[in-house]
């Protein structure tokens, strides 16, 4: 714990984790802070610019839009919880499986994942999007999937290191079964550099995820994903621009705080950084 302290003497990592942290508890007490609800339409009050009554301002069917991007932070964060899961789970299981094992296993696994890396991720994500479908759940699916060959790729090349240590070989020449190298010789020792592709690949989903959202293939109206919105308002860039802007900065801040809370941890877990 103490060791764990001392990450967070980097000022951009506790700014980073400290905006996560905001985040979290607006998405937890949404119901409490949200000033309106997020569905609550006023056509009187459409497109009315930050006043006492509506701090952010209203979009164009008068609804709230501060209480429309703090409901929106549960979504995003469930976005990238979901998605990551889904990337680490299958890219830990592959990447250890391509590195202990090797072989024709590692050949076309690494293949297929040098395949998916080809692809920009947004482009390879729209395209399992139009064999799902657009919806919510499909993209937490989309971007988690889009994510896979990194963690895979991190996992392999990690698990390579390790797998020439001496403990291992010593395991090896125990007799210990491979599941039990795998999990009680080489995983614990490549926590680190998952853990920072985590904070990173959050970031990511969530901006992924906005993507998707904007150009219609992933939350739908009246959800208040963050991206919806950014689409739903650009008609109105010109003439409503804070219908545009404070989306943008929630996105913006989100993904900040996880990248340089990513970087803060890598700095720290990396000794050639230190």
């Amino acid at each position: 714990m103490r060791r764990l302290f001392k990450v967070f003497r980097n000022k951009a990592a506790l700014a980073g984790l400290l905006t996560i942290l905001f985040f979290i508890f607006i998405a937890v007490f949404a119901e409490f802070i949200a000033p309106y609800s997020p569905y609550e339409q006023n056509l009187a009050d459409r497109l009315q610019p930050p006043s006492k009554s509506h701090l952010l301002g209203t979009d164009d069917l008068g609804r709230d839009i501060l209480s429309r991007i703090i409901y929106g932070a549960r979504i995003s964060l469930a976005i990238g919880l979901i998605s990551v899961a889904l990337a680490l789970g299958v890219g830990i299981s592959a990447g250890l499986v391509s590195a202990y094992y090797g072989g024709i296993v590692d050949t076309l696994l690494m293949r297929l994942f040098d395949v998916m890396l080809a692809f920009p991720t947004i482009l390879l994500a729209m395209a399992i999007m139009a064999a799902l479908g657009p919806d919510l759940e499909n993209a937490m699916i989309a971007v988690g999937i889009v994510n896979i060959p990194t963690f895979a790729r991190i996992v392999r090349a990690s698990a390579l290191i390790v797998k020439e240590q001496e403990y291992v070989m010593a395991a090896q020449a125990l007799g210990q079964s491979n599941s039990k190298i795998i999990f009680r010789h080489i995983l614990p020792n490549i926590v680190g550099p998952i853990t920072v592709q985590v904070t990173l690949s959050y970031g990511g989903s969530i901006l992924n995820a906005a993507g998707l959202g904007f150009l219609g293939m992933g939350a739908q109206p009246p959800t208040p994903e963050w991206g919806a919105m950014l689409s739903q308002a650009r008609s109105f860039i010109i003439s409503a621009p804070w219908t545009v802007t404070f989306p943008g900065i929630a996105i913006f801040l989100s993904v900040l705080g996880f990248n340089i809370l990513g970087d803060g941890l890598r700095d720290f877990l990396d000794p050639r950084l230190r």
